[in-house]
């Protein structure tokens, strides 16, 4: 018998998949990478925090629930490869990064989320996490907002912005060297060395270039 959060849930419509995919995130600790959860730990999950599939607009059936799981485990996949670019700034004294935890915060709005939503007309993000990352024994914080914006040349849909919340002197250094380069390349190079630059991933930027910012 299965464990109970892989188990059908009650008025659940049909039976969903109870494999999972295991992912490229290391997790602290164990040596081993994060899995993700299966489709019907995913239906569980939801039921859990009060959603009723009934209640959505569209028709709700095996293949939609397939395809949000694929989209959930590629949205998390582009997430650590932002982190790992981040990373790269430390590659010398660290590298291997590992995750340790991370948590939902949906309803709380990050400082430049809501600095966005307030003088840029950005609409907010429908989604936010924090992501706990071991660099070599310091633990550092993520913040990613996740934005339902889309890109005209691609299927995908999420923009995730990603970078290390202001909780040392390092990430705020972090955070200017990666402002510098995308903004001023040609003096950050005299500045200091880089190894690569996270994608551009962040709102002001991805509006600016698409003409965009000012439309939300």
């Amino acid at each position: 018998m299965p464990p109970p959060n892989q188990r059908p849930a009650f008025d659940q419509p049909f039976p969903l998949n109870l494999d999972r995919e295991t992912s490229s995130i290391p997790r602290h600790g164990t040596g081993k990478n994060w899995v993700y959860p299966s489709e019907q730990m995913f239906w569980n999950a939801m039921t859990r925090k009060g959603w009723n599939w009934r209640d959505e607009k569209e028709e709700v059936t095996p293949e939609s629930v397939s395809e949000i799981i694929k989209i959930h485990n590629f949205n998390n996949e582009k997430a650590w490869h932002e982190i790992l670019l981040w990373e790269k700034f430390y590659e010398e004294e660290c590298g291997d990064p590992q995750l340790v935890r991370f948590s939902g915060r949906p309803k709380d709005l990050s400082p430049k989320a809501r600095f966005l939503t307030t003088f840029r007309s950005w609409p907010k993000p429908f989604d936010r996490h924090d992501w706990i990352v071991n660099r070599c024994g310091r633990e550092v914080r993520y913040i990613l907002d996740y934005y339902d914006v889309g890109f005209e040349d691609s299927d995908d849909s999420v923009l995730i912005d990603v970078r290390p919340a202001i909780d040392s002197f390092s990430a705020l250094r972090d955070r200017f060297k990666v402002f510098m380069l995308r903004n001023e390349p040609r003096v950050a190079s005299f500045l200091f060395e880089y190894p690569s630059i996270p994608s551009t991933m962040d709102p002001v930027e991805v509006a600016r270039n698409e003409g965009r910012e000012g439309t939300h």
